[in-house]
């Protein structure tokens, strides 16, 4: 399977994130293991990118992210979508789809 460029995948980031936390609250490594596995691996997102596109997201208002104990004493930070966020998600897969469109009229990829 090919991979996708860093570029691409940190434009798609944004839709993927908050697609899955509309689902419920996940944790960044629970994020980053949901879209690879939802992929087939063609997204892989490390947590030294990931992390950064959360706090910009949470910047945004369209995540909120609250601290959690693990049983064992162990803290991590729990991602859930905003009203804000969810209100995001139908203009952005529009712009997707536009835009996915508009590169099949010009390349044909989708008879390739």
């Amino acid at each position: 399977m090919a991979s996708v460029n860093a570029q691409i995948k940190r434009g798609s980031a944004e839709l993927a994130i908050l697609t899955l936390l509309a689902e419920h609250p996940l944790h960044g490594y629970e994020i980053a293991k949901q879209i690879e596995a939802q992929t087939g691996g063609v997204l892989h997102f490390d947590m030294a990118s990931l992390y950064p596109m959360l706090h910009r997201l949470e910047r945004k208002n369209c995540v909120k992210a609250e601290w959690q104990t693990l049983p064992n004493g162990r803290r991590r930070r729990c991602y859930r979508l905003t009203a804000s966020g969810r209100k995001q998600i139908a203009p952005l897969r529009a712009q997707w789809r536009a835009f996915f469109q508009a590169l099949e009229s010009v390349t044909g990829f989708q008879n390739a």
